[in-house]
């Protein structure tokens, strides 16, 4: 645990292969609920760490595949907390904080005793160090009172509260006795890009648009990325599938499911929904043929979540019988970077003043003004020219 006289001890570094050992106990020592997946997570990335961070030295869509900062007690050396973040958009303006992993005393004891303790300085480490970051998001338990009281500390405010809905494994096979009655399901390549940029788009409100930033690349899958996911995929056995409602006339993508299934059963079915606001009437039939997908494989739930702006998909998970595991409540914050102010070159009096200064000038000569003279002074330029007289003696 972090004191006061010991906070100022505190290093801030990247995280390295000899961290991965002390990260693990310190998430053994968390109260959390999924934390053996992470655990898992963490000897995978252990086999990986060389490829990975050999990723992380040029751009590319895995560079940070496993970004993350240590807060090191010095001079113990003793690791109290990771920090784990990650691009959200393929333009990188908005990252997501993945991961915070610090004692739950300590969170407690900074909350009351230190408002920046190791916590806080680990949010703020990347906050100061990702510039390219406009807008951070993250999502906590609504049950977990001191990470989000932490968030809160840091600026994050709530931006929408997701719940996950649970349809067991007697509800799916009722639900697959059903015909979804799908013409027009497709399957999603990158070529169907911009049809689901357009459909991502309608179906959230502005505030959740904005922050997101999402673009037609981020609808794209790269070589790279596709090749690690199934990589993915196949040590934990899992398959994954996912296609799009194509409308013919209006020529728009109105709905987007992805399922992820374990086919040896041992942990529940995943999956992704997106439905146009206007086609809400595809709900009953995307579930029956998500349901017929998992048919043949070892019983199993389907985990769905649904948002609180999305009334009527809650309404009918309500009805079918659907059942709440979890709620989790979404968080942004944005981050202005502080630009270096120079300061201006010392100018002497004499030179600012200059520019004020009037400027003689020529005159130009436009018109010509006729003088009022006096007649005297008129006879004697007369005679000084002489007088031209005609053949007739008449002046000219």
């Amino acid at each position: 645990m972090v004191t006061l006289n010991q906070a100022c001890s505190l290093i801030i570094r990247a995280v390295q292969f000899r961290d991965l050992d002390a990260l693990e106990q310190l998430l053994q020592k968390s109260d959390a609920n999924a934390e053996a997946a992470i655990i898992g997570q963490l000897r995978h990335n252990r086999l990986w760490y060389g490829l990975v961070k050999s990723l992380g030295c040029f751009r590319n869509p895995l560079q940070h595949l496993f970004h993350g900062f240590v807060a090191e007690q010095k001079p113990s050396g003793e690791i109290g907390g990771f920090i784990r973040v990650a691009p959200f958009n393929s333009s990188r303006s908005t990252w997501r904080v993945e991961q915070v992993l610090v004692e739950p005393e300590t969170i407690q004891s900074d909350l009351v005793t230190d408002p920046k303790g190791m916590g806080s300085q680990l949010l703020r480490h990347c906050f100061q160090t990702i510039w390219e970051a406009r807008t951070w998001v993250l999502d906590v338990n609504v049950n977990d009172k001191n990470i989000l009281a932490l968030y809160r500390q840091n600026g994050f405010q709530p931006l929408a509260q997701m719940t996950y809905w649970s349809l067991s494994a007697p509800l799916l096979e009722n639900l697959a006795q059903n015909d979804p009655d799908l013409p027009n399901l497709l399957p999603v390549s990158n070529a169907d890009a911009a049809l689901l940029y357009q459909l991502d788009c309608v179906s959230m409100p502005p505030l959740m648009r904005q922050v997101f930033d999402r673009h037609i690349q981020d609808f794209k899958s790269h070589f790279f990325a596709s090749l690690v996911s199934r990589l993915q995929n196949w040590y934990a056995r899992r398959d994954v599938v996912n296609g799009y409602v194509f409308e013919p006339q209006r020529k728009a993508a109105i709905a987007y499911f992805k399922l992820s299934f374990s086919a040896e059963g041992n942990q529940p079915h995943q999956a992704e929904l997106t439905v146009h606001p206007a086609y809400t009437w595809l709900y009953p039939k995307l579930l029956v043929k998500m349901a017929q997908l998992v048919q043949g494989l070892p019983s199993q739930s389907l985990i769905l979540e649904s948002a609180d702006y999305q009334h009527e998909r809650e309404e009918y998970l309500e009805q079918l019988g659907a059942e709440r595991v979890e709620h989790r409540l979404l968080m942004s914050r944005s981050v202005w970077h502080k630009l270096k102010e120079t300061k201006p070159e010392r100018l002497q009096l004499s030179e600012v003043l200059q520019g004020l200064q009037s400027v003689p000038r020529t005159p130009i000569p436009s018109r010509i003004t006729r003088l009022n003279l006096p007649a005297e002074t008129v006879d004697q330029s007369s005679k000084l020219g002489g007088d031209d007289l005609s053949e007739n003696g008449h002046h000219v």
